[in-house]
């Protein structure tokens, strides 16, 4: 079965003057030291493989590459190790992959120290650098349009409030996980809250900042937060909050990389009904008379 696969990656990469369909974007003799997670292109001038440079930066204190399973460098592998061997022959849509191991190691330092960070896994791709580069590519589209739920509407009072009195919203929102298919690569994506815009209806907007806000003892509703609001006029007005999540990514149980920006995910509208409040003085006693003027009083009216 090693043996197979072997030949699989090997057929899947290039002799030296260039790859099997004759395009030069990929070339040199299969090396196992050069199956790692970093990008490799094919330089014309210094007729060479480069290191490809990201178009992101990332806050990541680490770098990573995978190497396959049991590999010990060059064309030597542990055979009680072989013995062992995850099988990759039955993947997305028949197709056969490689195992590996992930390794980490101080971002920014050349020829670095390597050591263990997960594994083993499966990894399916003829050129598995080359299936990593455009998921880093598309990861960010893929997000957007993630069904992440933005979090419900909380307000206090509700779902009548009173004109000049400050009602108290807050968010209701989680970290979310969803596992996709890209490229035939399971993905796995966190998406986290990290900031919340407030648009209260009224043409009052509040945000982005990071407060979600929190619930008040009823015996404190009317007293202002970070998230409240107080209307000015009467009526029926709709809030809506949008969430912007952070998210990570991680390609066949790999490590867990940075998506590069933040999906923003509006959460359904809660109306609220602002009244106004009235004071009168009334003669009449209700005790003795629950038919005279004002009684029952009415506190809130439209």
């Amino acid at each position: 079965m090693l043996l197979t696969m072997l030949m699989l990656v090997g057929t899947g990469l290039s002799d030296a003057n260039g790859d099997e369909d004759g395009d030069p974007e990929f070339g040199g003799q299969w090396n196992p030291d050069s199956l790692q997670f970093s990008g490799w292109v094919w330089d014309q001038g210094l007729n060479d493989f480069v290191r490809a440079v990201p178009g992101v930066l990332s806050s990541d204190p680490f770098q990573y590459k995978y190497e396959l399973q049991c590999h010990l460098g060059g064309g030597d592998f542990d055979t009680p190790c072989l013995a062992r061997q995850i099988d990759c022959t039955n993947g997305p849509d028949g197709t056969a992959g490689i195992p590996v191991t992930w390794l980490k190691a101080p971002v920014g330092i050349t020829n670095p120290s390597w050591s263990y960070y997960s594994g083993p896994t499966c990894l399916y791709d003829a050129q598995p650098e080359d299936v990593l580069l455009r998921i880093a590519a598309d990861i960010q589209q893929q997000f957007e349009n993630l069904p992440v739920n933005a979090g419900t509407v909380v307000a206090q009072p509700s779902p009548h409030t009173l004109r000049g009195a400050e009602t108290n919203f807050y968010a209701e929102t989680t970290e979310q996980a969803f596992d996709v298919t890209m490229f035939g690569q399971p993905v796995h994506v966190v998406a986290t809250p990290v900031q919340y815009t407030w648009n209260y209806g009224d043409g009052t907007v509040f945000g982005p900042q990071p407060s979600m806000g929190g619930p008040l003892p009823q015996d404190r509703w009317g007293e202002e937060t970070r998230t409240s609001h107080a209307y000015m006029a009467t009526g029926d007005f709709q809030v809506v909050l949008t969430t912007s999540f952070r998210g990570t990514y991680s390609v066949n149980a790999g490590p867990a990389l940075p998506i590069p920006g933040q999906g923003l995910f509006g959460a359904p509208p809660q109306t609220v009904s602002v009244w106004r409040s009235l004071t009168r003085t009334y003669a009449d006693d209700c005790i003795t008379n629950p038919q005279g003027q004002g009684c029952p009083g009415v506190v809130g009216t439209r």
